[in-house]
């Protein structure tokens, strides 16, 4: 039996007296049986056919998000739980791309029909909460427990380019493995170009999933070069044997390293992948992917960073500290040079030189030019340049050194 929170059954038992019956759906019901806990809980609603009368009832509950409304698809945070609820619907194809649907809403749906839309039979599961029963017509369980992806539909996948990502992505997560008919789908789907239909921000969405949800993200990405993928993410087929082998290795150890912002575990994957790249080569494959120029501006970044780990002084830190947060370029440096006892000692200097984030703090600002009688002037950058360099070779340490150390050496 699927155990959900028991905060629920309030909701579902208001719904049941107006004849609606809740059946959870989706997600929550393969991480469920996989063990994984989640907030997030989709709940299918049979027997009524209007979101407003849906709204109506849910309302006492809290606020409800009708923001997929057209869709029908209501929202709902509730006691820390994210919840979706939908009617059965079927989804028809009417044009190219990921949105190229009509949406029919149909309350006298069975289960089995409605499941026809869902992408995998191991997400077309769902556990009527009433009669306390599994509803699994295409077998998911079982593949869940073989560890096989399989289509619930040939036909209404191929409607839909973005389920080759999502294939990939659910493939990695959970260490399955597409079946024949799947992968011969999916190959053909590729040869046919449709990824080119699918917009970037949807792309670079399921690839962060891939990068953060799956444990080994190489397998990912072998899947994708299996398939034909490369023909798409035309920058990783220059890799030779060697650099692929390198790059992969480097990204699935990357996940073991303790990042805990998602964000900057995302732009070192990036950089990881990239790092056999030229300059151009980076900049197309992320631009292909992502609008985020900040992000790709920090990945390149990465990339430029000239810094000799085997040779390095206190000054070299400084100077580090200047362009990079030392603890994160650290992490670039750990799985892209394997040099494990050089990396922890950079981290230990920078830690004591007080430069681990963040630059030292400069002693010498612009205020205290203009105490000396200064005029404000394109002169001023460089003075203060000058004395900040001089202040991380050690010249001096204290601001009324560095006062003695201006006027003796720029300004007499």
């Amino acid at each position: 039996m699927i155990t959900y929170p028991k905060s629920l059954d309030t909701i579902f038992h208001k719904l049941y007296r107006h004849n609606i019956l809740p059946v959870i759906v989706g997600g929550y019901i393969r991480d469920a049986l996989l063990g994984i806990p989640s907030n997030d809980i989709d709940i299918e609603l049979y027997g009524v056919s209007s979101l407003d009368k849906v709204e109506e009832i849910l309302q006492e509950f809290g606020n409800v998000n009708s923001v997929g409304k057209s869709f029908g698809v209501c929202k709902m945070d509730y006691k820390n739980l994210d919840l979706d609820f939908s009617l059965p619907r079927e989804d028809n194809k009417i044009a190219s791309g990921h949105q190229g649907f009509t949406i029919k809403i149909d309350k006298n749906l069975d289960f089995k029909t409605a499941a026809l839309r869902r992408d995998f039979t191991i997400n077309a599961i769902g556990y009527d909460v009433v009669s306390k029963k599994m509803l699994d017509p295409y077998h998911g369980r079982e593949d869940l427990d073989k560890k096989i992806l399989r289509s619930v539909d040939k036909q209404k996948f191929k409607e839909d380019p973005l389920r080759v990502l999502r294939a990939v992505v659910f493939a990695s997560r959970f260490h399955m493995k597409l079946d024949k008919t799947l992968m011969f789908t999916c190959k053909e789907m590729i040869k046919e170009k449709l990824l080119e239909e699918l917009p970037k921000e949807r792309v670079f969405q399921e690839l962060q999933k891939l990068l953060l949800k799956s444990d080994k993200p190489s397998l990912g990405f072998n899947l994708l070069k299996n398939l034909g993928a490369f023909s798409f993410f035309k920058e990783l087929a220059f890799l030779n044997t060697q650099e692929y082998k390198e790059v992969f290795n480097s990204l699935d150890m990357l996940k073991q390293l303790p990042i805990t912002n998602d964000k900057e575990f995302v732009i070192l994957a990036l950089a990881v992948i990239t790092s056999k790249f030229s300059t151009i080569q980076t900049q197309t494959f992320l631009q292909r992917v992502t609008n985020e120029k900040k992000l790709i501006e920090k990945v390149l970044q990465l990339h430029t960073i000239d810094f000799d780990l085997d040779n390095f002084n206190d000054y070299d830190i400084y100077k580090l500290a200047q362009k990079t947060d030392i603890a994160f370029y650290a992490h670039y440096l750990h799985v892209t040079q394997k040099k494990k006892k050089d990396t922890e000692y950079l981290l230990k200097k920078a830690k004591k030189l007080n430069v681990l984030h963040k630059p030292i703090s400069p002693l010498i600002r612009g205020k205290d030019l203009i105490e000396l009688g200064l005029q404000p002037s394109k002169e001023f950058s460089k003075i203060l340049q000058s004395v900040y360099q001089a202040q991380i070779q050690n010249i001096f340490n204290t601001k009324s050194d560095a006062l003695i150390w201006l006027k003796k050496n720029l300004l007499s």
